[in-house]
């Protein structure tokens, strides 16, 4: 079992001058819960090498026990540190494709050609392709067949518009993720705010939140059982 993670290379908040990322509980927590199979994980980014991480989820207050455990993990650290270019992994040999999200993914992967090549390629193969929290900004251009948006049709979640404005950053975002997704013809489906919520169509795995990211990597474990 092989399972590719794809990562945010984008580091600033907008224009506000903050730094951005990925969010660290929504690559550690389904990295262990891959890794704990016994997984072979493939981790990658647009830019290759180091994925700008958001501080605010290392912060203490962000603390999970996974976060924990990446934390005092030096060979996943160092992992971490050498993702492979984007491009690169294209035609990678893998099972399934995982999103962790970060505001990061709004600015880059949502846009970026190769990670929609992919995310077709695989959902096409009929691979579990998963994404948490703002992860499912990248299903925002990808087609499914006869053209249509891949998430026509198809149930949905990710980080609500409630979430958003709950982090005041509303004004800040380049599109609102729930918004996005509906106009695209997703069934977005909203759990309580910053809840774990998990919504599995077919072998598209969407998962809500940080809280939500243990439970996505399970669920795209069992499409792969």
């Amino acid at each position: 079992m092989k399972i590719l993670m794809v990562l945010t290379s984008h580091d600033q908040l907008g224009e506000t001058g903050r730094k951005t990322g990925f969010w660290l509980e929504e690559f550690a927590a389904p990295y262990y819960v891959f890794k704990d199979a016994g997984a072979e994980i493939v981790l990658a980014s647009p830019r290759g090498g180091q994925p700008p991480l958001d501080p605010k989820s290392d912060a203490a207050d962000a603390q999970t026990p996974a976060t924990v455990r990446f934390n005092n993990d030096t060979a996943a650290i160092a992992e971490l540190a050498q993702t492979r270019p984007l491009v690169e992994v294209l035609d990678e040999d893998v099972d399934a494709v995982f999103y962790p999200g970060g505001h990061g993914p709004l600015w880059d992967l949502a846009e970026d050609a190769d990670s929609i090549r992919l995310i077709e390629n695989h959902f096409a193969a009929g691979h579990p392709v998963a994404a948490v929290c703002h992860g499912p900004a990248v299903l925002r251009h990808a087609q499914g067949t006869l053209s249509q948006p891949l998430v026509k049709d198809k149930r949905v979640t990710g980080f609500t518009n409630a979430e958003e404005a709950a982090v005041e950053l509303t004004d800040v975002v380049p599109f609102l993720l729930e918004d996005e997704l509906k106009a695209k013809g997703a069934k977005f489906e909203a759990g309580p705010l910053f809840q774990p919520h998990v919504v599995v169509d077919g072998k598209l795995v969407t998962g809500q939140n940080p809280a939500s990211s243990e439970e996505a990597a399970r669920a795209v474990l069992a499409l792969l059982a």
